[in-house]
């Protein structure tokens, strides 16, 4: 997981503080909330909830439809402070913490039988860190899978660390027959293997790739279809392929290992230059007298400083 600053904490806020996230059982799985040790908090009393929905701005809650609990916040102005609770990769104990708000709606939750009701939350100010920090990730994510979905990543060993990728070994299942494979390069939207054998039958067919990460430890296994093959140079056994992955199909959590490595990627190009103007005593560096004036900059020059940072791997892209 690469390191997150204020600063970008900051821009997550501004960026996706309205936006709306269901805590579906994936969503849950992902950022680790452990709803064991979620609950309302009113008038010094403690009510358990079930998180439906939340924003940086507000949330939606399943709680306790008793007449009892509607007492009580209508006795506190409807202030309620709601807690949750996370389960981080590499802490040892719950990050946990209260977001305090106004209870400003409540409807009937259907499905329990008038036992239960959907409450309305709007934080009475932003969140802690943490909670942007967890969902502004997962969001970044989602973002840029869209937006980047086909900048792809060549494997080399320190891509591999940094994306958690286990081995490139792996299987690929062509309609249910499993195939080993050597994986080439990743993408949000899809791969390129290296496989033995023929592979221009195999065009078209629907596909299920194996992918094995760490941090967490777990063994993804991504829906797609083969699109197109290549011959590999000076190998007439060997063939490339492309698979482009079905998108309802793709975990959360490779969104947020490719995601992570593209803003590993993205972070260290902004800092190398600057470290390279720093001389030894950590001041700009200069031969020239300080009345000097820079020396100019050609346009190829520019443009190559503010390209878009793109992975390449070679051969045919991703569809």
């Amino acid at each position: 997981m690469s390191i997150t600053t204020s600063q970008q904490i900051l821009k997550w806020y501004d960026l996706y503080k309205a936006i709306d996230v269901t805590y579906t059982k994936e969503i849950i799985k992902t950022v680790g909330l452990d709803p064991r040790h979620v609950y309302l908090k009113c008038v010094g009393e403690q009510w358990p909830c079930v998180i439906y929905s939340t924003s940086f701005l507000g949330a939606k809650v399943i709680a306790s439809a008793k007449p009892i609990l509607n007492e009580k916040i209508k006795r506190a102005n409807n202030l309620v402070s709601l807690r949750f609770s996370f389960l981080v990769e590499g802490k040892q104990d719950p990050v946990s913490f209260f977001v305090t708000g106004r209870a400003t709606g409540f409807s009937p939750y259907t499905q329990s039988g008038g036992d239960l009701q959907f409450m309305t939350i709007e934080y009475t100010q932003r969140p802690p860190d943490d909670l942007i920090e967890i969902m502004g990730r997962l969001l970044d994510a989602n973002m840029n899978s869209a937006r980047r979905r086909d900048e792809r990543i060549l494997l080399t060993p320190d891509a591999m660390r940094k994306l958690c990728l286990v081995s490139r070994d792996t299987v690929l299942y062509v309609q249910g027959v499993p195939r080993k494979c050597i994986l080439r390069d990743l993408s949000f939207s899809g791969a390129k293997i290296i496989i033995v054998g023929l592979a221009k039958f195999l065009v078209g067919k629907d596909c299920v790739l194996r992918l094995e990460m760490e941090e967490p430890r777990e063994l993804l296994e991504i829906r797609g279809s083969i699109v197109r093959y290549e011959d590999v140079e000076g190998r007439k056994d060997l063939a490339a392929l492309a698979l482009r992955f079905d998108e309802a199909s793709i975990p959360m959590t490779y969104k947020l290992h490719i995601n992570d490595y593209l803003s590993q990627v993205r972070q260290s190009r902004v800092e190398e230059p600057a470290a390279s103007a720093q001389g030894p005593s950590g001041a700009a560096a200069s031969s020239a007298p300080p009345s000097s004036a820079p020396p100019p900059v050609s346009p190829e020059s520019r443009a190559s400083a503010t390209a878009t940072p793109t992975s390449s791997g070679g051969g045919v892209p991703h569809a």
